[in-house]
């Protein structure tokens, strides 16, 4: 058995960055990762990287006559970046000679012991007074029956290098519009079925409105109140109204949800609980039930995004090796980003979600097609909203489905931290032409 003064399972955001800050101030850190392919972590390798570099090359496909060959070509590129950051994550930590980066399945011995399965079956036993888990999640798989090698996960999808005449997603999250819309951009036929009977129902009925009619804009099919049956070579069953439904597909992508990651770390050795969805529970600084064994990024739930795996990180290093002030209640506020051919970006209470908590608010809309930058870009399809609160002038909460959005709700959330009313809108002098100039028009509303 090897001692260490922090041990790190699972390569991703938050860990890495632990790993790397205890590194640089002397402490003897080992970071144990079963697959080398994932060195760095979900975000670079399967996830938001991979992604992302799709939906850009995406919007370039227009252009090319051979698309096909445009795919493969992107699949290509993405490839090579993801190998590139692959190795420079890796090196990040390899080249400290204060970090051992252990190839293999790590699982809990005791509440301090970690022993670690390699690939070639031998075994090794790490110790450490403080453990942090970081495993990330895993696909959750479709319910229902399945006898086909046409259902991809997110992961295996991003790996197909010959673009699917009629591709079907399963799902209505953010994995399964993201993909909608990047690979009909491509040209790939594409429907998608969820079970919900409604379209994006946890958004305000304006903004799933818009983005419904932006996807639809793209030729993409919606599907909605299917309740899926099986899905039999190229064939998916769903019932719907009562009376059962087919479609062919020849691709057909599982994007039905993701579930913590903990089946390989037998956590009962440690006294680490989980609720009832298999997140792993942790308190405000995201010590487990075990207090010297910590839970940061995806395993634990909530939100699973790479900047908050990132603030996972500061709260967890203020615990360790400073004054305990950050914790998981004071996180700076934040947007999200959903990004398709025209990203939809949020902050803070939507309009339904402000009402309901008492608030006198007021809302203002601004649609993009009277926006100059909108129009240099050809992309005026959407709108930005805003809701205040009628008595502060504070900014409750945005809704930007806007090309370009992913940028500019960051400065609402600053503004929303800082405790801004919106008057610092109506006078900011932005850039020209720029979409952050309709803030003027859009806040001037009030």
């Amino acid at each position: 058995m090897k001692n260490y003064d922090l041990v790190v399972i699972g390569f991703g955001k938050a860990g890495k960055t632990l790993a790397s800050k205890f590194g640089a101030l002397g402490k003897k850190v080992a970071v144990i990762e079963k697959s080398p392919q994932m060195y760095g972590g979900t975000c670079i390798n399967i996830g938001c990287i991979p992604t992302k570099k799709m939906v850009e090359q995406s919007k370039f496909a227009k252009f090319h006559s051979d698309k096909m060959a445009y795919y493969a070509e992107s699949v290509a590129n993405k490839n090579a970046l993801i190998k590139a950051l692959r190795a420079k994550n890796y090196a990040m930590l390899d080249d400290n000679a204060n970090i051992d980066v252990i190839d293999g399945v790590g699982s809990f011995l005791s509440e301090k012991e970690v022993k670690i399965t390699k690939n070639d079956g031998t075994t090794q036993v790490v110790c450490a007074p403080n453990i942090i888990i970081n495993t990330g999640s895993v696909e959750q798989k479709p319910n229902c029956l399945i006898s086909s090698n046409l259902v991809y996960s997110s992961t295996q999808i991003l790996e197909l290098t010959t673009l699917p005449k009629h591709l079907v997603v399963l799902g209505m999250g953010y994995i399964a519009l993201e993909f909608a819309s990047l690979f009909a951009n491509f040209g790939s036929k594409v429907t998608i079925v969820a079970r919900k009977s409604d379209f994006m129902p946890k958004e305000d009925e304006d903004v799933a409105a818009s983005v419904l009619s932006s996807l639809q804009k793209q030729g993409i099919e919606v599907i909605l109140s299917a309740n899926l049956k099986e899905i039999v070579g190229e064939k998916l069953t769903f019932e719907s109204a009562g009376k059962l439904h087919t479609i062919e597909a020849d691709a057909f992508l599982a994007a039905t949800g993701r579930v913590a990651n903990t089946a390989d770390l037998a956590l009962q050795n440690a006294g680490v609980k989980t609720d009832k969805r298999g997140n792993i529970i942790t308190n405000e600084f995201l010590q487990t039930t075990a207090a010297h064994i910590y839970a940061v990024g995806d395993v634990k739930g909530g939100e699973l995004f790479t900047y908050i795996s990132l603030d996972d990180y500061r709260i967890v290093f203020s615990h360790l090796c400073g004054d305990s002030s950050r914790t998981i209640n004071n996180r700076a506020t934040h947007a999200s980003s959903l990004f398709l051919n025209t990203p939809l970006s949020s902050v803070g209470l939507k309009e339904k979600e402000a009402a309901a908590k008492g608030y006198e608010i007021k809302v203002a809309k601004l649609a993009l097609s009277g926006v100059p930058r909108a129009k240099i870009l050809s992309h005026d399809d959407g709108f930005l909203k805003a809701i205040i609160d009628a008595k502060s002038g504070k900014i409750l909460g945005a809704a930007f489905h806007s090309v370009d959005s992913s940028e500019i709700i960051n400065q609402i959330a600053i503004a929303m931290e800082l405790g801004a009313t919106y008057k610092v809108f109506q006078n900011q002098i932005f850039t020209h032409p720029s979409i952050s100039e309709a803030l003027n028009d859009l806040f001037g509303q009030f």
